[in-house]
């Protein structure tokens, strides 16, 4: 089954309309997407307030079958939530997300990005390292909740 990606529209997210449907993209998009509290509908909110148009869908006719989620913090970027759909992947949807998220990265002054992807997940290392990525082996990455 050959896609033609000019039948894909890639467009803003809708906040509260298409959470429902990102969300349980998201929840079927394998071991890469890993859902926390800040994928909860009022933390979307927050971040929709923040950047309102670094959250991105890919739709193909009525259905949303991708999508990526960028910040900007007026320093640096950062791309999560990169999904597509199993049965429309390696068809160039995740490329056409990736390219509209830059753009508009670019747009607001952003010149360096960063990603974060399980070791484990050799598909999605692979489909960066493609794209330009760099590993940055010598950083730890640290994390803590403010709960």
């Amino acid at each position: 089954m050959g896609m033609n990606t000019q039948n894909i529209l890639i467009r803003p997210f809708e906040f509260p309309k298409d959470y429902a449907e990102v969300y349980a993209l998201w929840e079927n998009a394998g071991d890469g997407i890993h859902l926390r509290a800040s994928d909860e509908l009022d933390e979307i909110r927050k971040k929709l307030e923040r950047d309102p148009n670094l959250f991105l869908v890919a739709q193909a006719d009525d259905s949303i079958i991708g999508t990526v989620l960028g910040g900007f913090d007026g320093r640096r970027g950062m791309m999560y939530h990169l999904a597509v759909l199993k049965r429309y992947q390696r068809k160039g949807i995740a490329n056409l997300l990736v390219d509209a998220l830059e753009e508009k990265l670019k747009e607001k002054g952003c010149i360096r990005y960063y990603l974060l992807v399980t070791k484990d997940n050799k598909e999605a290392i692979s489909f960066y390292k493609k794209r330009g990525w760099e590993n940055m082996n010598d950083l730890h990455v640290f994390a803590k909740s403010l709960d």
